[in-house]
């Protein structure tokens, strides 16, 4: 049995965690540059916790310059075995309204612009993202937004664009004609970039708007999403206290093979393996590269 550590993941308008007990600031240097800011570590009701704030403590970094290898190397150096993901999302569907809460299942990528992998030349590594979340994890966060009496929807797509502008119409349009619940600029490569790292990873996407294909969008003021977005945020604070204490209990492997999802991943040869970024990879594949 082993002590899980969580990490979670603040979006827009989550900077801070609420109850955490214990709790300091601390730089965590990475290979691979430096995160979007300190990470706060701390015990929430005995469960060791690290929050990283997504964009920075006043939110001064976009999603396309995230650093997104930094972000998710932090964490994973900082002994979290569990990520909650908190994303600040517009809805695709009609039957999922602002203030609505969707645990993801399923991703589309459509960014271009980033870092998307810890290997590359030199050391080449292919993860499986057929089952891109934790059921595990997915099934706490349910369990937690329900015992809250939250609007909660279990399953979605979640389509990751560029950004940092919004969708055109036509976009949107498409999108939803692939069946994407929801629309946001963050969760890709992040969720990718987990799996690499063996992390338990899932996501909860908070509604603040209809995206533009909905014939109310247009009217929706700045205020009005603001307001959503920090009454999501409270939600959100609260779902962690809920959902920490129940993952955050001593367990076995994961049952979806999260944490071993590089036991079959790497394909260059010991003997060719670039030394440098083996070197890199300490925190991230130490457990499969060796000392």
């Amino acid at each position: 049995m082993s002590e899980p550590i969580i990490g979670i993941i603040g979006g827009s308008g989550l900077y801070d965690i609420d109850g955490l007990e214990d709790k300091s600031w601390r730089r965590v240097p990475t290979p691979w540059g430096n995160p979007s800011d300190e990470l706060l570590f701390g015990r929430l009701s005995g469960v060791r916790c690290v929050f990283l704030p997504r964009h920075g403590r006043g939110h001064p970094v976009s999603p396309s310059h995230l650093n997104y290898r930094a972000n998710i190397d932090a964490l994973k150096r900082s002994g979290v075995t569990d990520v909650i993901s908190l994303s600040a999302v517009g809805s695709l569907k009609a039957e999922l309204p602002p203030g609505h809460f969707v645990i993801v299942d399923q991703f589309i990528d459509r960014s271009f612009a980033r870092e998307k992998s810890f290997f590359g030349d030199g050391l080449v590594a292919h993860v499986s993202m057929a089952h891109p979340v934790c059921a595990r994890l997915g099934d706490g966060l349910e369990a937690a937004a329900r015992g809250l009496g939250l609007p909660v929807t279990r399953g979605g797509t979640y389509l990751v664009m560029e950004g940092p502008q919004f969708s055109t119409k036509a976009e949107s349009e498409l999108y939803r004609s692939w069946g994407c619940s929801v629309i946001g600029m963050t969760n890709m490569p992040e969720a990718k970039l987990a799996r690499e790292a063996e992390l338990c990873y899932a996501t909860v996407a908070m509604v603040t708007d209809f995206d533009c294909w909905h014939p109310d969008h247009d009217h929706v003021t700045v205020e009005a999403v603001i307001r959503v977005l920090l009454e999501n945020a409270d939600k959100a604070r609260s779902l962690v206290g809920q959902a920490v204490p129940a993952i955050g209990q001593p367990r076995e492997v994961c049952p979806c093979g999260c944490d071993r999802a590089l036991e079959n991943a790497l394909i260059t040869a010991a003997a060719m393996r670039a030394m440098g970024l083996v070197a890199k990879l300490d925190a991230v594949a130490g457990r499969i590269l060796g000392p």
